[in-house]
């Protein structure tokens, strides 16, 4: 039986494939997300993303404890304030030290657990338990806490709840680890380019500017094809329902300033509520379910 996450051999109708190898616990992760929506935003039809828990033991020691000058909880709650400012996604490292985590590997094979339901499913998921985390500073290796993110995200709990004892979930984390492996990413977050013109996929590790990652596009491809333009702003809030201004100005190319202003009217008419966290702003759509 092949395993699921050995590298595609056919790109027939997605000329780029992109594993992205992240960790629900990597702040550096979290705060590639703004770039993340505005390539599925401008390149999604020239694009697939895959989601990789890319956590290992070696990862989460020299993340949390032994390497890179981190030693204790402190030291990482200062990594997490420092890349909140860099990012622009607010991190809170008070969970550090009102409830540190003990068992990382868990958020991850929760993810898992939810991709079982659907890979869909899975990316909610995984946003949800990002943001119980690094705003709301929960513990998010504690069941009620992922019960509570599956329920949110709209995951059929009572599945979930069963998959997250399963083997097909412990299976799936470790066949992402050993892909991880394989492909030696030993640094989060990391994202392989592969197109259906070379054997071999390009690795970016680390947080970039987003014309980074669209010249990397250009190079496989040959050419860039046209950008789709982002949608109306109101849909793009109704889309995602909870983002961050950070978010907004990457995918709208605005100043901060100026999202404030363009949302002051969606606020007045209580389509939109603004939600004030550590570091900057959020803001969550309240105009009515997505259709």
């Amino acid at each position: 039986m092949q395993c699921e996450c050995e590298l595609p051999t056919s790109y027939k109708n997605r000329p780029i494939e992109i594993y992205s190898f992240v960790d629900p616990l990597c702040p550096e992760c979290w705060g590639l997300e703004p770039v993340i929506k505005k390539l599925q935003i401008e390149f999604g039809n020239h694009i697939r993303l895959r989601h990789l828990m890319g956590g290992t033991l070696d990862y989460w020691n020299s993340s949390f404890q032994k390497r890179k000058g981190f030693s204790s909880k402190e030291d990482v709650a200062k990594r997490w304030e420092i890349t909140a400012n860099r990012s622009g996604m607010s991190c809170d490292g008070d969970v550090w030290y009102e409830d540190p985590i003990q068992t990382p590997y868990i958020a991850s094979i929760a993810v898992k657990a939810a991709e079982l339901q659907g890979k869909s499913n899975g990316v909610r998921f995984l946003r949800k338990l990002r943001e119980e985390l690094f705003l709301q500073k929960q513990n998010i290796t504690k069941l009620d806490v992922l019960i509570g993110c599956a329920d949110e995200a709209g995951l059929d709990v009572e599945e979930f709840k069963k998959d997250l004892q399963s083997e097909s979930a412990v299976k799936a984390f470790q066949c992402d680890v050993k892909t991880t492996q394989e492909m030696e990413v030993n640094q989060l977050p990391s994202l392989v380019f592969f197109s259906d013109t070379s054997d071999e996929g390009i690795k970016i590790t680390g947080m970039y500017s987003y014309e980074i990652y669209v010249h990397i596009l250009e190079e496989l491809l040959g050419e860039l094809p046209r950008k789709c333009p982002p949608p109306p702003l109101e849909y793009f809030l109704k889309k995602y329902r909870f983002v961050a201004t950070k978010e907004i100005s990457e995918v709208y190319n605005l100043t901060e300033r100026d999202v404030e202003k363009h949302l002051k009217k969606l606020v007045l008419q209580q389509k939109v509520e603004r939600v004030p966290v550590k570091h900057g702003t959020f803001w969550r759509y309240n105009g009515g379910a997505d259709s």
